[in-house]
């Protein structure tokens, strides 16, 4: 079993670095492009709501918004219905990174799975949602 752990840990940190430079082409950190593919699906989320859905915490979130506030992807308006409550809006730069952030993604994945068979994807997969499951 150690074995696992020690292989996962590894992938990880590889997959991590090759993602963040996939990502900083277009001006987005890592971490970030997840919020960012929240809000390209629904723009004007607070806080909590992106990390409910994102299986974070508020904290994070926030921490993260602000760093893509200094990078010009989102910005914060205050809710008009309850001023009490501030929404993550995605600025032009946000939305125009959206296409070439998804290709980045996608092209990623096809090379970390490159040498793998279709069956071995799916069982990848299911041990992914496996394991995320059991640890959530």
């Amino acid at each position: 079993m150690d074995d696992v752990l020690r292989l996962s840990t590894r992938a990880h940190k590889l997959m991590r670095a090759a993602s963040d430079a996939a990502m900083s082409e277009h001006g987005v950190r890592i971490g970030q492009n997840l919020l960012l593919e929240v809000l390209w699906e629904e723009d004007g989320l607070t806080p909590g709501e992106l990390a409910a859905r994102l299986g974070l915490t508020t904290p994070t979130v926030v921490n993260t918004a602000t760093r893509m506030e200094a990078a010009d992807l989102v910005v914060r308006r205050r809710d008009p219905a309850d001023a009490r409550l501030v929404r993550l809006y995605l600025t032009d730069r946000g939305r125009r990174a959206e296409e070439p952030v998804k290709r980045a993604r996608r092209r990623l994945e096809e090379r970390i799975t490159a040498g793998l068979t279709d069956d071995e994807r799916r069982h990848l997969r299911s041990a992914l949602e496996k394991i995320i499951a059991e640890l959530s």
